[in-house]
């Protein structure tokens, strides 16, 4: 649905799981977030926005109506990217 590619599991398993900071200028800055058996994006499309990355890998990305993550930033209590994609609707 979203023309990326992806490797899963790239950040390790679950005991491997961390709190990370996202580079994310397009949502306001740095944005704290949860990496559990999180995919590392390989490649991304021509139509694809990388809106955050994490230590220069694309971790949030948007094309036409649809936004993904890498992450999960329900968990840290941030609402910066759920703002955001609340806003599209």
């Amino acid at each position: 649905m979203i023309d990326v590619t992806v490797e899963r599991n790239a950040y390790g398993r679950q005991v491997d799981s961390f709190v990370g900071q996202v580079d994310a200028p397009s949502l306001g800055g740095r944005l704290p977030a949860v990496f559990i058996r999180a995919p590392m994006v390989d490649e991304v499309g021509e139509g694809v926005r990388v809106l955050g990355e994490h230590e220069g890998h694309p971790v949030v990305l948007e094309q036409g109506n649809l936004v993904v993550a890498s992450f999960h930033p329900e968990l840290v209590g941030e609402t910066r990217l759920h703002e955001y994609v609340l806003r599209k609707v």
